[in-house]
């Protein structure tokens, strides 16, 4: 299927663009893949007149869609096999908004480019796979054939892209042969060089390299609907040596870089992810692949790894202002304070780019997690805030995981108050526990039940996918070749699944509103607690100014609440980290939300810390909305108590006014900030800095 595609696709090549390829006709034009979730008449309807990011649909394709795709998909596709596949316990609580699943409308993604594609053509993979292939052992070995099928694919595989940069060659030597501009036509002549090169043959020059991973790039996004964060990665570390070597050679000027660079960035931004289906599709208006390129941090060595292709890429992200790609820089003790300050210079125009990450706490988290020293320092961040071990990691996102919401359940002993089902264990009734330690023992049971059921989902889809190969992007993670086994199969060198942690903020809140008013204070009863919730607090006016305004807040560099942050983080983090997954991993934890925290308010009821009814959880680690009175010092001194090295990455985001960033004075002192809350192991933080 891959090489069907990839011989008959449209070769398009943009006017005036240096860097060729598209996933589709033209830019922006976005396929389906209904092999994964097939979208409804409704939902096409939903995207083509959504008033944020909508796609525009043809009535042609509507058509199409309603003859030959709903009629061919419906039940075939990955998505109807899992929920034809999972248990009524997983569907209940998926329904009633306890977790979300990634992999029922994308495949498993979160693959970050490593140094292999930089330096290999697929001319050297295919000897690689032959190789694999003659060292199979048949009297031993009884997955040997089911290998030799891998394999074969990835070789096919290879082909393919060969075959389609070949393509590509052609025509831009056609377009050369009738371009009358001797400067385009010049241009043509130099694609048609580069694509007859590259990628069969490792690229040569600062351009091949580009084009090189272009092509890459452009396999893995039509093989599959990876849509989180296929990237290259360290892109500064992994150029250097090509723009160095074209300076020295005088082949390629810093002008003639930062052209080639800013045409780079524009194939991103080309390339929307696809569209969700259902209600993802009402709810969700984000529509970028998450392809998050880090820049700085540390070398193999442990050297600090800022170039001067580093402080260039930042000139880049500032000057093109576009979505995609996303960027971060990756800050340790060895990194310049000149590269972080130039980076908040562009935090400051209020554009979300770029994010800041530790890269001390990432290779502490990932050396954790029994990664080499090596691949610990060559990995860093993908998609929002996960971190991996690059070109070597398989590292999974599985759903998010509202822990408000099973607050909720716990407070009314099991059942959903939203529509009256029993989904969660019989925890206890909670008007009548003593203490805080019996109701958070039982909001404990409840968060233990629906890990199970979160992770039994998790085995059953995994298998799933396994069952649905994806040799193209086997090749180019190590060990997959090696080990003869798919990407989604186990072939990586690691290979773990995350479960996304959701409503940090909101649940400390909670609990402690629950322990402050309840039990340590008795100012208000557990009796009275839940009919003011039941209500969404109409008519209970006093009590609701209470839990918002009298009641301590995360946020604040207060022990009280800060400790039960880290009870939190303790139950969650034992419930799932180290449980074994059905690729060879283990399930670890992040905290982030992406967007879902938004979703997730949408399906849960008022909760004890004021929050009304349906309205937005708190996002990431950061505080609630508001509720952070004393300042961002206090912030992360609340965020650096949970233990970001036993995660898999953390979310913490800081609203600024233009105010903090209007002078060297204030950007110094911000960051200090961050150089304060590195030094007690945060692992991220972003400014969006609003008016």
């Amino acid at each position: 299927a891959f090489k069907h595609l990839m011989e008959n696709k449209k070769v398009c090549i943009n006017e005036g663009e240096l860097i060729v390829g598209e996933r589709g006709p033209k830019p922006k034009a976005t396929p389906t893949y209904p092999e994964i979730c097939c979208h409804s008449l409704r939902d096409l309807e939903i995207l083509n007149t959504r008033e944020k990011i909508s796609f525009k649909v043809s009535e042609e394709t509507i058509q199409k869609t309603k003859d030959v795709i709903i009629p061919f998909w419906k039940g075939r596709s990955i998505r109807d096999k899992i929920f034809s596949q999972v248990d009524k316990e997983w569907i209940n609580a998926y329904e009633a908004g306890i977790f979300t699943e990634f992999m029922e409308q994308r495949a498993p993604g979160h693959t970050v480019g490593g140094k292999k594609i930089w330096n290999n053509g697929f001319l050297d993979f295919k000897e690689e796979i032959k190789e694999s292939i003659e060292n199979l052992d048949f009297y031993i070995d009884p997955e040997a054939f089911n290998k030799r099928e891998e394999l074969r694919a990835m070789d096919i595989a290879a082909s393919a892209l060969i075959n389609f940069a070949e393509r590509y060659a052609q025509e831009a030597k056609l377009l050369a042969t009738n371009e009358f501009n001797p400067i385009r036509k010049k241009e043509l002549e130099k694609i048609f060089e580069i694509c007859s090169h590259i990628p069969a043959r490792a690229p040569r020059t600062f351009w091949e390299a580009l084009q090189h991973y272009w092509f890459i790039h452009l396999g893995v996004i039509t093989e599959f609907n990876t849509w989180d964060s296929f990237n290259p990665g360290r892109l500064d570390q992994h150029l250097y040596p090509f723009y160095k070597k074209d300076l020295e050679n005088r082949i390629l000027t810093k002008e003639g870089a930062i052209e080639l660079l800013q045409a780079f960035w524009v194939k991103f931004n080309n390339q929307p992810a696809p569209p969700k289906v259902g209600v993802t599709a009402e709810e969700s208006n984000t529509y970028t692949d998450f392809c998050n390129i880090n820049l700085g941090g540390l070398k193999e060595d442990g050297s600090d790894g800022v170039n001067e292709l580093s402080y260039m890429l930042l000139d880049i992200i500032e000057e093109m202002r576009i979505l995609q790609p996303s960027s971060n820089v990756q800050i340790s003790i060895k990194t310049p304070d000149e590269f972080l300050k130039r980076a908040l210079d562009i935090v400051k125009t209020g554009f979300g780019q770029p994010s800041i990450f530790n890269a001390d706490a990432i290779v502490q988290e990932l050396s954790r997690q029994g990664k080499s020293i090596v691949d610990a320092r060559n990995g860093g961040a993908s998609g929002c805030v996960e971190s991996g071990a690059f070109g070597k990691e398989a590292y999974i996102l599985t759903g998010y995981f509202n822990l408000v919401k099973i607050l909720e359940i716990t407070l009314h002993n099991g059942i959903d108050p939203r529509t009256g089902k029993h989904i969660g264990v019989e925890s206890g009734d909670s008007t009548e526990f003593s203490d805080f330690i019996e109701f958070f023992n039982a909001f404990s049971k409840q968060i233990k039940h629906f890990v199970d059921i979160k992770i039994k989902g998790n085995q059953i889809i995994e298998r799933i996918w396994a069952q649905n190969p994806t040799p193209f992007l086997s090749i180019l993670i190590d060990y997959c070749i090696k080990n003869g086994k798919d990407y989604n199969d186990g072939g990586a060198k690691y290979n773990t699944s995350y479960i996304q942690i959701v409503g940090m903020g909101s649940i400390t809140d909670c609990l402690s509103s629950i322990k402050y008013n309840v039990y340590d204070k008795k100012t208000i009863s557990m009796v009275d607690l839940i009919k003011t919730l039941d209500k969404n607090f109409i008519g209970y006016d006093i009590i609701h100014q209470k839990l918002i305004n009298k009641t301590p807040k995360y946020g604040n560099d207060n022990d009280y609440t800060d400790s039960i942050t880290g009870q939190v983080f303790e139950l969650v983090y034992n419930a799932i980290n180290n449980r074994p997954n059905t690729r060879g991993g283990v399930h670890r934890i992040n905290l982030l939300p992406t967007t879902v925290h938004i979703y997730f308010g949408r399906v849960t009821g008022a909760t004890p810390d004021g929050r009304e009814a349906y309205t937005p959880l708190s996002e990431g680690i950061s505080p609630v909305q508001g509720m952070d009175i004393n300042g961002p010092t206090a912030v992360i001194k609340s965020a650096s108590k949970i233990d970001h090295l036993r995660t898999g990455g953390t979310l913490l985001n800081q609203k600024f006014t233009p105010h903090f960033f209007s002078d060297d004075n204030k950007i110094n002192k911000l960051a200090h900030l961050i150089r304060s809350y590195f030094e007690m192991n945060g692992h991220h933080i972003q400014f969006n800095v609003v008016s």
